[in-house]
């Protein structure tokens, strides 16, 4: 039976994983209330459809830091992929480059950023930084992933203490050093993005992932001031489905929802996306 939306690969990711092994990529913080919130604040926003425009033709390109990528969705950065596949992060890495988007590589990572780099040697990559107390070793790290041909880095800066995953320490998982998903304390994101992209006032790209299940909702992003949407959960569970081909599904599924919300709400290209599309459900 094909898997038709991403709630399918969840599906089966859970029963095809060990339960530890599901428990470190699915679980939260304390009682996931933030993993939780930040799916469902998507739910309380709604789309204005616009109609009587041509959109026989609809164009998902868009760019980030100046780097095309053939739609505004891209990988964020996780650990240990291979806890969900043989070759872990190099699958993951072939799937960005045959999709034409970013992956953006954990300091976490379970391969060598050399085979990451071998395995996909045209695929834009940026390295995400866990800023270490020691200058030198943070030194060293980033003048390597400059030399491999890494373009950008994020730096997560929002984790000055790791926080409880109760599942973790239930399963006796020895990986505590090393948050999977980052941004585990803040509020729902989607509500916050629309402060973040007024203090910056336009001087910067402003990106946002968590929460991210359908097309809908990256259109919902683009339309309050997001640049491009970064997925987590979601390739793993790709991962854990037929390696870099179940990411190309992933991938794949969430573009085509993502044109097709493009296509009801009129927007022809990713700059026709505009907050006049958003309504805020009154439930």
């Amino acid at each position: 039976m094909p898997l038709v939306c991403l709630t399918d690969f969840k599906a089966h990711a859970r029963e095809q994983l060990s339960k530890s092994t599901w428990d470190f990529i699915e679980g939260g913080a304390d009682d996931c209330l933030t993993r939780d919130d930040n799916i469902a604040a998507f739910k309380k926003i709604r789309l204005r459809p616009r109609y009587l425009k041509d959109v026989s033709k609809v164009d998902t390109r868009t760019t980030i830091q100046g780097e095309e990528i053939s739609t505004p969705i891209c990988i964020a950065p996780t650990g240990f992929h291979c806890l969900a596949w043989p070759d872990g992060e190099m699958s993951t890495a072939r799937a960005a480059q045959a999709a034409g988007i970013c992956y953006i590589t954990s300091t976490y990572a379970s391969c060598s950023l050399e085979d990451i780099v071998a395995t996909a040697p045209g695929g834009l990559r940026w390295f995400q930084l866990y800023v270490h107390p020691n200058r030198q070793l943070n030194k060293q790290l980033i003048q390597k992933v400059e030399s491999l041909g890494f373009k950008a880095l994020v730096i997560t800066v929002d984790v000055p203490k790791i926080g409880n995953r109760r599942h973790n320490i239930t399963n006796q998982v020895n990986l505590m050093k090393s948050l999977l998903l980052k941004d585990l304390g803040s509020p729902e994101k989607i509500d916050a993005l629309t402060e973040v992209v007024a203090a910056v006032k336009g001087k910067i790209e402003v990106y946002l992932d968590g929460g991210i299940r359908t097309g809908n909702d990256v259109l919902k992003a683009l339309a309050l001031g997001a640049k491009c949407v970064f997925l987590g959960r979601p390739i793993l569970w790709g991962l854990a489905y037929k390696g870099e081909h179940g990411v190309e599904e992933v991938l794949n599924i969430l573009k085509n929802e993502f044109h097709t919300s493009m296509t009801l709400t009129g927007c022809r290209s990713v700059a026709e996306i505009s907050r006049d599309l958003i309504q805020f459900s009154r439930m």
